[in-house]
């Protein structure tokens, strides 16, 4: 029945059922994007107010990183159990009443724990859309949309660029926190009404009334309705990682979380230490934070474009050649230093590693069945975001020792290079 289904969904015509989900969870990702960005826009004036040395900036973003890593390893694994639309509506409260807080942090203590605590909701948001969106578009535009859904992400971070070039100034940095947690806080309600549940969720679990909220969704989907569920066999509750590191699953799990572990310290290096390198540099505050608006002006093309060539050439082709073009980028980038040239290649660095990154999120769709889907994907980011943290981390290291920008990002080529390789070679036969 599961598979009938399957090929109805594959088969027909998008709906506007749909595509206003995906608008939904596109939505999330932009209010996530703008969550971690903030931070990144903020940090000169922060830095500069408290009088914060770049290795204590790496503490108060690797303080978001790590709470991502919990919210994707033991928030998300819960849409497993009780539905990927909950969680989803758990992780928008959770990012909005954490940020509302954090714009009354009044030392760094309290910043790292309220970014902690947004952490948590974003990382499980983003494994969420992902595994959901995968769940009602078809197979053969499958990556395009995962891919798509993700790109709200870099979407928010321009969107928060722009804000914080006019606001910051002005009403100061709290504001900018205050706006992005009533912003989540008033999704809710559109998540609630509006966002359909996972078919397979329901057909794989079956709660109470499964049967009239499955066919609720297949009449909006324009699809053939059930007469009843079909029958289900009982399941061992196995801990997570007895099922990602099942024989079946071992090794594509253990290729995708190095992966993401190096395009995570790769990315997030960049993300949260390129305006702060470019002030650094003796350019000003503004031209600091357009250089990261353009980073993600750059990786909204980027995710959009990867997804459209993941569906002509395979996902693994496509990811691996971004990532290899992102090491060569960061290679040669002191000879654009000091020309015309250098925001265009920031955006081009953008398009790139967040390509290529994101594509990493619709190989996780594909490596994992619905059983247990948000699970895996969920493990195989918060398993990358020890990257992530690392990244920002070592990047306060360098820029502390005096690194100049081209140094630092000759040594973060490597990572770039090995996610290439990694994901290559990426063994799952669900994975093209």
């Amino acid at each position: 029945m599961l598979q009938k289904l399957k090929t109805q969904i594959n088969e027909s015509p998008m709906t506007r059922a749909q595509y206003f989900a995906v608008a939904i969870c596109f939505l999330m990702n932009i209010l996530d994007g703008m969550d971690v960005l903030i931070i990144s826009y903020c940090a000169p004036v922060i830095s500069k107010s408290w009088n914060l040395q770049p290795e204590a900036l790496g503490i108060v973003f690797s303080g978001g990183l790590i709470g991502m890593a919990v919210g994707a390893l033991f928030l998300a694994p819960f849409a497993d159990t009780i539905g990927r639309k909950k969680v989803i509506i758990i992780s928008s409260v959770l990012m909005g009443i954490s940020m509302l807080l954090t714009a009354y942090s009044q030392n760094i203590t309290s910043l790292v724990a309220f970014r902690f605590l947004s952490g948590i909701g974003i990382g499980s948001m983003l494994a969420s859309t992902a595994a959901l969106t995968s769940e009602f578009t078809p197979n053969k535009s499958k990556d395009f949309w995962v891919s798509f859904v993700i790109s709200g992400y870099p979407v928010g971070a321009v969107i928060s660029g722009y804000i914080a070039v006019i606001i910051i100034p002005y009403a100061g940095w709290q504001s900018m926190f205050v706006i992005a947690g009533l912003s989540s806080l008033v999704t809710v309600p559109l998540i609630y009404f509006f966002l359909f549940e996972s078919i397979e969720f329901y057909l794989k679990k079956q709660p109470i009334n499964a049967l009239k909220k499955v066919n609720k969704i297949l009449i909006k989907m324009n699809l053939t309705v059930l007469k009843k569920m079909p029958e289900t066999t009982p399941q061992a509750a196995d801990a997570p990682l007895k099922k990602l590191l099942s024989n079946k699953y071992k090794t594509s799990t253990l290729q995708l979380w190095t992966a993401l572990f190096f395009s995570f310290s790769c990315l997030y290096f960049l993300i949260s230490w390129i305006p702060k390198l470019v002030t650094n540099a003796g350019l000003s505050i503004e031209l600091g934070i357009y250089a990261g608006t353009v980073f993600n002006i750059g990786a909204f093309f980027g995710i959009v474009l990867q997804g459209y060539f993941s569906s002509k050439f395979g996902l693994k082709k496509t990811i691996s050649t971004f990532f290899l073009l992102t090491a060569v980028l960061m290679l040669i980038f002191k000879i654009f230093i000091g020309t015309d040239l250098l925001l265009i290649v920031f955006g081009f660095l953008g398009f790139f590693i967040q390509g290529g990154f994101v594509g990493l999120y619709a190989v996780a769709t594909r490596v994992y069945p619905a059983e247990f889907r948000t699970t895996g994907v969920g493990w195989a980011i918060g398993a990358g975001r020890f990257g992530g943290i690392i990244g920002p981390l070592a990047g306060g290291v360098l820029v502390g020792l005096g690194f100049s920008i081209s140094i630092n990002f000759m040594i973060f080529a490597w990572p770039a290079l090995m996610a290439a390789l990694f994901t290559y070679f990426i063994s799952s036969k669900e994975v093209s």
